[in-house]
């Protein structure tokens, strides 16, 4: 099956987990971002979303997730609406159901940046359009797009690929767990006790075939690694826990001292924001070994490449 064909199959789809993709539909999608990202460079601007509108809500505060969505739907020739939380007051003001009952009427997909997951969930049980995660407390699956289409033009082939990942078991480590199922990526966590990943997605992902180790020590995970993957140690909503958080990865501070443990090809990438002087340090975000800024871009041709292939036609 083609590229094309294989991602016709997903137009309607929700967007919710990479648990939901396949090998074979994630590669798909993949190279899809690579290929739009390559024709857009050389001045091929397809109108795959002409006449389409994406509703965008967001309960948490945004850089990128906002930028590129709402960038890429006007460079495939589509429409974008912003919907704070502000504005609508998901939940609050009114239901998740009904606000779904209305946006199915007027768009034709919803993105939407939650803290809860389960507010994903009900949109999505309740709208007739695809609904899209930007990012929740629980997965990320727009970043981990374009965390592997930015490995897959840094290494070519992601066939015997070893990940690190070093920080908090989070929303990000968890869509990294689910990455590893749908790509055959190695992937070893170094995270204190009491911080691993979501057990059930750690479990049904393992079950899936993925490559998942978990170790303590965040210097033995970067050891031979291709690629050294960090995040926030605190994310929106857990500020009242930051004094204990700061005390348990105390050692796990990346600096570029860290990447002469890497593989000799290895990268060093952070989704961002990066708390400087937290998970990293400013040097080892601007190292020439790192690739967080074309991480940064991808997000991008990521949105591109999903917005395409829920929302319009992949050919």
């Amino acid at each position: 099956m083609t590229d094309a064909a294989q991602l016709s199959t997903r137009r309607g789809d929700d967007f919710l987990s990479l648990a939901d993709w396949d090998p074979a539909s994630f590669e798909a999608l993949l190279s899809f971002a690579v290929d739009l990202k390559r024709r857009w460079r050389d001045g091929d601007r397809p109108r795959l979303l002409e006449h389409r509108t994406l509703a965008m809500i967001f309960e948490k505060q945004s850089l990128r997730t906002r930028s590129t969505f709402d960038i890429a739907m006007f460079q495939l020739g589509g429409h974008s609406v912003l919907l704070s939380q502000n504005f609508i007051g998901v939940g609050v003001r009114e239901s998740i159901r009904d606000v779904a009952k209305n946006l199915e009427r007027w768009v034709d997909g919803v993105m939407a940046r939650t803290y809860g997951h389960d507010t994903l969930i009900d949109l999505a049980s309740h709208a007739s359009v695809p609904v899209i995660n930007g990012l929740s407390d629980r997965l990320h699956p727009c970043q981990l797009t374009a965390d592997y289409i930015t490995l897959k033009e840094t290494f070519g082939d992601l066939d015997g690929l070893r990940l690190a990942f070093v920080g908090d078991g989070n929303n990000v480590a968890n869509s990294h767990v689910n990455a590893a199922a749908a790509t055959g990526v190695s992937l070893v966590i170094a995270t204190p006790d009491g911080y691993d990943p979501d057990p059930d997605v750690l479990a049904a992902a393992r079950a899936r075939g993925a490559d998942v180790e978990i170790v303590r020590d965040p210097r033995e995970a970067a050891r031979g690694a291709d690629a050294l993957y960090t995040d926030v140690w605190i994310s929106m909503g857990q500020e009242e826990d930051a004094a204990a958080r700061r005390e348990a990865f105390a050692a796990y501070t990346v600096t570029p001292a860290w990447f002469d443990d890497l593989s000799p090809r290895g990268v060093f990438m952070h989704d961002l924001p990066a708390h400087y002087g937290e998970e990293t340090v400013e040097e080892a975000v601007h190292h020439p070994r790192s690739v967080v800024f074309d991480q940064a871009e991808n997000r991008l041709h990521a949105h591109k490449a999903i917005l395409a292939t829920l929302l319009g036609d992949p050919a």
